[in-house]
């Protein structure tokens, strides 16, 4: 039997990366630039904030995170909400997974165009940095997003169907 990681496709990445920095720059007014691309098998969180979601289909099925520090998630909720407040509350909550749930609809529909269509699982918001989230041992690619509001660690593991 074939590894889970086996067929993992780097291209998968790019349609989340590409509508992470579309949605975040319309959503906050702020430039995003894209760091290098990394692999990881880590099996906690590694910022305090952390948006999850499923992504699954015929072709492809996996998860997608989007890690960030607090202050990083208070900042982009009160430019999406018009509420400056310093308070990562419900509303800022709500805010910052449904930024997830925006980035994540793009992107299943740009691997749809590619052949790949998807559904989507309701967000998910994990709260402190080093929580253990098993994707049963999947390879996740990532890459960072680097702005003056902070750093988006954008880490996809999806495999390929056959």
């Amino acid at each position: 039997m074939m590894p889970v990681h086996a067929k993992m496709k780097v291209g998968f990445i790019n349609p989340f990366v590409d509508g992470a920095i579309t949605i975040l720059e319309r959503e906050t007014g702020i430039t995003f630039d894209r760091g290098g691309l990394n692999v990881v098998r880590v099996p906690h969180t590694t910022r305090e904030v952390t948006i999850m979601l499923g992504v699954g289909g015929d072709f492809v099925n996996g998860i997608v995170m989007y890690n960030m520090d607090r202050t990083t998630a208070v900042e982009i909720a009160s430019r999406m909400v018009g509420d400056s407040s310093a308070e990562f509350a419900e509303l800022a909550q709500s805010a910052v997974a449904e930024l997830g749930n925006m980035i994540t609809g793009l992107a299943a529909t740009r691997l749809a165009e590619a052949g790949f269509p998807s559904m989507i699982t309701p967000p998910a918001l994990v709260l402190g940095a080093g929580c253990m989230i098993s994707t049963l041992d999947v390879l996740r690619l990532v890459v960072p997003l680097e702005s003056s509001l902070g750093t988006i660690e954008i880490q996809v593991g999806l495999t390929a169907r056959d």
